[in-house]
């Protein structure tokens, strides 16, 4: 798996697999999903990567449980 960040544009990418041809994608919200031919996730996008990670910290901490993707409208 690798981890990582565009600052410019907030995203955030998740590589789950290090090989593979990505066929298609499906976006939820601010998750973009991509998938190979036999449906195997490859690559995780998350959009507003920054206020994503915010939620999640602040919602970690309160020890509360929060809708993290409250973020996304």
């Amino acid at each position: 798996m690798k981890i990582s960040y565009d600052r410019e544009e907030d995203i955030l990418m998740i590589e789950m697999k290090d090989k593979g041809t990505i066929d298609h994608a499906e976006q939820t919200d601010s998750f973009i999903m991509h998938y190979d031919l036999d449906g195997e996730v490859l690559l995780i996008e998350i959009l507003d990567a920054s206020e994503f990670l915010s939620s999640l910290i602040k919602a970690t901490i309160s020890g509360k449980e929060q809708e993290i993707s409250s973020f996304a409208r």
